[in-house]
């Protein structure tokens, strides 16, 4: 980071167990855990850690990139509210600006379109290799693997101490990203592969990749695509970041560190969550049967799906956008029955005390699978189009992380609670 952070003031630490006082300098709200170490009982003490499951409040870098607060609703790109941006941005103009910090100015956004668009074809070996899986393998398993292979395609990406090979990767990963994920979902369906065509816009490809050279996308529905992933793009440092910035730590290349990243996201309390939010509403099924289901949500006999956030402590600022989309989409496709229950659900969920008073507001999961059902895309499918949107997010965190002359190879700490040492007994003698 090219900033240094400012010192706020002091925290004054004093130790019960030896009566002495520390001074810990305060920046940016926080205080470094390496200075706890200093408080010791003795000098052959390790010094004071701290205990933090899920790191609920650890920081565990500087970022420049993805500004969230959740106490008030608020989510912005490298200073730009993510309502403008999704108003009035491109998918792939938010990558730019995700990745260098700034705008493009036309000239580099039409070289950006250009060159990922010529990189979005993968090598025949990848599609070899996805032909051999089962015709039920889920897509995401299928995402995780290919970017292991990507890895063993481009050696050079290893070189990430040279700007052209990570920026090479970079491409790569936002570029490949879908066609991947179409060669997977062609897969699952036991059709041919679709090839990307350069001419074509990026969201435009991927519903041409998923659905059929011959399927031809209502602009409305391409640009709720493209809204959809600007929304996804970048969340902080979610489990799937921390997953990239850790494994990335190692100093392994660009394609791994993402790979690394895609398992996280497949895991259903991350990226799953709106598949789990249309199972829910079909199990409702009716705005008849909404009251009924949130007296069970409150006496703890069923779970609210798409309403709570780790972070957000309002509503959600994307909910509020894919809502808005959800209506563009539907006059295209026809209303989806399923909104109606949705719609009666967050109703009620806002003007009931139990959950005002829990701050449980709708959050991205909430209405986003809504859009790719009605876009005609399966249940299976809806984590892999979580991964193609985050991916900017995670090669620009990669990007900085690497770039950062504090960060060293990830490596927490524990606190041992296992037996003392042992005297070990022979086989004979058990």
């Amino acid at each position: 980071m090219s900033t240094e952070p400012q010192v706020e003031g002091t925290l004054s630490v004093t130790d019960s167990r030896t009566g002495k006082t520390y001074e810990f300098p305060i920046s940016e709200g926080t205080i470094r855990a390496t200075d706890l170490r200093q408080i010791k009982v003795s000098d052959d003490d390790f010094g004071l850690m701290t205990y933090d499951p899920a790191f609920m409040n650890t920081a565990s870098c500087r970022s420049a990139i993805t500004y969230l607060d959740g106490d008030v609703g608020v989510l912005r790109y490298r200073g730009y509210a993510i309502e403008q941006l999704a108003a009035k941005s491109t998918f792939l103009e938010v990558s730019w600006l995700l990745i260098h910090g700034e705008l493009p100015s036309a000239t580099e956004l039409a070289g950006f379109q250009a060159q990922i668009a010529e990189r979005m074809t993968v090598e025949a070996e990848i599609g070899e290799s996805i032909s051999a899986y089962a015709k039920d393998a889920h897509p995401m398993g299928i995402l995780e693997a290919g970017f292991g292979h990507l890895s063993t395609l481009y050696p050079e990406a290893k070189q990430i101490d040279s700007a052209p090979e990570r920026m090479d990767a970079v491409i790569n990963t936002i570029a490949k990203m879908p066609t991947i994920g179409g060669l997977a979902y062609r897969h699952n369906q036991g059709k041919d592969a679709v090839a990307p065509d350069p001419s074509l816009g990026y969201c435009e490809n991927i519903l041409k990749m998923f659905f059929g050279a011959d399927y031809e996308p209502d602009p409305r529905l391409v640009r709720a695509l493209d809204i959809l992933l600007i929304l996804h793009a970048d969340h902080e440092q979610n489990c799937s970041t921390s997953a990239v910035r850790s494994v990335g730590s190692s100093q392994t290349d660009t394609y791994s560190a993402v790979a690394a990243g895609i398992a996280a996201l497949y895991g259903p309390l991350h990226g799953g969550a709106n598949e789990a939010v249309l199972v829910m509403l079909r199990e409702i099924g009716s705005a008849d049967n909404v009251a009924a289901f949130m007296d069970k949500v409150q006496k703890r006999e069923a779970l609210l799906m798409g309403f709570g956030h780790r972070v957000y402590k309002n509503y959600d600022p994307r909910a509020t956008i894919i809502k808005k989309a959800c209506d563009d989409v539907f006059e295209v496709t026809g209303v989806n029955p399923l909104l109606e229950v949705a719609v009666a659900l967050e109703a009620t969920a806002l003007q009931n005390d139990f959950f005002i008073q829990r701050k449980l507001y709708p959050n991205v999961d909430f209405y986003s699978g809504l859009i790719y059902e009605a876009l005609g895309i399966p249940a299976e499918m809806f984590t892999v189009m979580f991964a193609i949107g985050r991916a900017p997010g995670w090669v620009a965190q990669w990007l900085e992380m690497i770039q950062d002359k504090e960060q060293k190879i990830s490596r927490p700490r524990q606190i041992y609670i296992g037996s003392a040492e042992r005297d070990y007994v022979e086989v004979s003698a058990r």
